[in-house]
């Protein structure tokens, strides 16, 4: 929200000195737009950013002027990122390392099981810190609410459940149907920031590369269970995606690991 209202304020600004005086939000040229992202080009702004500025000057235009008021315009050519998952031992020894520095028994349980459901099931952070005391008692599976407010079925592997079920044995605060399952120090709902700080003080003292973070293990998870053999439309229906296309950038991270195994191992590898 921060990101898209400060590109509503630097196109505006923008506006009135290309414009000289205050713009007509719903009489804005395409040529305008041009010479906008030209100075964020100037000002250093790659192409990644690019796209994403443009996104948010649409949205804003749309909102300020109608559908007519947002002029055609081809943003720049992004190529998509591979995701960089962690092996299964890594993903085990980041929750174990986390959990080992809670001061509370029943914060060690809390990130043990936290980190292990990202992983062991896929879910995203915010799909993890939304479930409430409703899920319980656990089974074999897990109702999750994904974006868009979509639910899905996703299973839970007798490991995680165990981990879930230690933590709230331990947990001081009661689990209710309307409260959340993953409490903060004061029982309101865990901060994700609060997650994700523990990870990187983790991944520094383990030696892990910058892009392990909590989102990684759902990479992780996805990527693993496609090196074993899964199908993309399984992978697609258990990670919530609402395209496939969104799912096939992980035969991706599997081919690029191959790869690398190849050029590590084979005696004429160059």
């Amino acid at each position: 929200v921060r990101a898209y209202v400060a590109t509503a304020e630097r196109l505006v600004e923008f506006l009135t000195e290309h414009q000289g005086g205050p713009p007509d939000l719903a009489k804005v040229e395409a040529s305008d737009l041009r010479a906008f992202l030209a100075r964020r080009r100037m000002d250093g702004t790659g192409n990644v950013s690019t796209a994403r500025e443009l996104s948010a000057v649409r949205g804003f235009l749309k909102f300020a002027g109608g559908e007519d008021a947002v002029p055609r315009l081809k943003g720049p050519r992004v190529q998509k990122g591979v995701p960089r998952p962690v092996s299964p031992d890594e993903a085990i020894a980041l929750a174990e390392d986390v959990a080992e520095q809670s001061t509370e028994p029943w914060m060690s349980a809390r990130d043990w099981a936290l980190l292990l459901l990202l992983y062991g099931a896929g879910l995203r952070v915010a799909e993890a810190l939304a479930l409430t005391g409703a899920a319980l008692p656990l089974g074999e599976t897990i109702l999750v609410t994904g974006k868009r407010d979509k639910t899905r079925v996703v299973p839970l592997l007798a490991r995680v459940r165990e981990a879930i079920e230690a933590y709230l044995n331990l947990c001081p605060y009661p689990p209710a149907k309307d409260q959340p399952l993953f409490r903060g120090a004061r029982g309101g709902a865990l901060n994700p920031a609060i997650l994700r700080r523990s990870v990187r003080a983790a991944r520094a003292r383990l030696g892990l590369g910058e892009r392990t973070t909590p989102h990684a293990l759902r990479h992780s998870f996805a990527t693993h269970l496609l090196a074993r053999g899964a199908d993309l439309r399984s992978l697609q229906e258990l990670l919530g995606h609402a395209s496939l296309s969104s799912t096939q950038i992980y035969t991706g991270v599997d081919a690029a690991w191959l790869l690398d195994v190849y050029r590590n191992a084979h005696p004429r590898a160059e």
